[in-house]
């Protein structure tokens, strides 16, 4: 404003208020006296400092904490007692920032999300447990499968009537036998099912020396890789509506594991078979793919308009919550916006199984080992 009165001379005020961005309206209004606000004065009805800490206090006393002001209001009427209406304790209850619930409620503890690496298999594993519809209505079946989140290689699995921490005990246990897993090497990382926190799963990972992870609570994107598997499953086109029973839930899932494990060509990992990763013979096998494709190019080199064809990338690493990077190597410009984007893990489109894998077959009664059922 002060700008606009020194050079409305020289260029006058249009030119200057365009020129500086001023509305010409505001700098009009800034030349008008300035108006000295009447302080309100305090009506002679309203309450006064005594009575409205009178009216808190009864409002927050043991007898009333847990009541609503209309109910308050209606109580102390009955006991020849009126102190203000019920819409002035919540006036008195706003100015003091107790409208809302004023007993002593329970705080959520904030959670931090995983940030899981895996870079070779067993690693990291990642366990849960959907539902398969059973014969009929409100009827299923648990099926409860470990996957490793490296290769996507199912290592364990079993169909059970209900869902028990004593069965994902003998399923983790006997998982890990097989596949040979050292102590201190391993992880093992699900979401909040009661099973995945109960305490006899949580003693078996300390005696076997695995670290337990959780996802956060109501947060599925903390274990996608298990999400993906059983939506593949899902997906299947021979995915029934309903089994017939519990044998023919176990018959199908046979079926479906050995195809996921060995044939199921996985887009998270280069279009190979979780088998191929998870025992080591990637190597062999690009190198076998490879040749077909160097062989396709040099037979018909103009069909291949960007150069010689290349494979999949096969990843090194599979995160869990990738921590975010911040690139420091070019520095924006100053009108220029940066964005930084998450980094996800590929779930890809997640399948699995093999013949190597566990199978427990429990009925009504806890299984033992030696009652369990494997894969042919």
């Amino acid at each position: 404003m002060k700008a606009v009165a020194v050079h409305k001379d020289k260029v006058g005020i249009a030119r200057a208020c365009n020129a500086l961005g001023v509305a010409r309206s505001s700098y009009y209004r800034s030349l008008l006296p300035a108006k000295a606000l009447a302080k309100r004065q305090r009506p002679p009805r309203a309450l006064t400092r005594v009575e409205k800490a009178c009216v808190l206090s009864t409002l927050n006393s043991e007898e009333f904490c847990d009541q609503a002001p209309r109910q308050i209001w209606a109580t102390l009427l009955d006991k020849n007692q009126y102190l203000a209406h019920w819409r002035t304790m919540y006036r008195i209850l706003e100015e003091n920032g107790q409208v809302k619930e004023r007993r002593l409620q329970l705080r959520h503890p904030i959670y931090e999300a995983p940030e899981l690496l895996a870079t070779r298999p067993n690693e990291v594993w990642s366990w849960d447990i959907t539902r398969m519809r059973g014969p009929e209505k409100w009827s299923c079946f648990y099926l409860y499968v470990i996957m490793d989140i490296f290769s996507r290689y199912v290592v364990g699995w079993m169909i059970a009537q209900r869902e028990s921490a004593i069965l994902a005990k003998e399923l983790i246990t006997v998982s890990c036998q097989r596949q040979g897993v050292e102590r201190n090497a391993l992880t093992i990382h699900s979401d909040r099912g009661p099973s995945m926190t109960s305490k006899t799963v949580a003693q078996l990972l300390v005696d076997l020396e695995i670290e337990k992870s959780l996802s956060r609570p109501h947060v599925s994107n903390d274990n996608p890789y298990s999400e993906a598997q059983f939506k593949t499953m899902k997906y299947r086109p021979d995915y029934p509506k309903r089994f017939g029973s519990i044998e023919d839930a176990r018959n199908w899932a046979r079926e479906f594991f050995c195809w996921y494990n060995d044939r199921h060509h996985h887009s998270g990992i280069g279009l190979l078979p979780p088998a191929v990763v998870h025992y080591g013979n990637a190597v062999a096998h690009r190198e076998q793919r490879m040749d077909v494709l160097g062989t396709a190019f040099a037979a018909h080199p103009e069909r291949f308009v960007r150069g010689a064809p290349k494979l999949p990338q096969l990843p090194t690493a599979v995160w869990i919550n990738k921590p975010v990077e911040t690139d420091k190597a070019v520095e924006p410009h100053k009108n220029e916006v940066v964005v930084q984007s998450i980094n996800k893990p590929e779930t890809g489109d997640g399948r699995s199984g093999s013949n190597k894998n566990l199978i427990l077959t429990p009925g009504h009664q806890e299984p033992t080992l030696d009652e369990a059922a494997t894969s042919a």
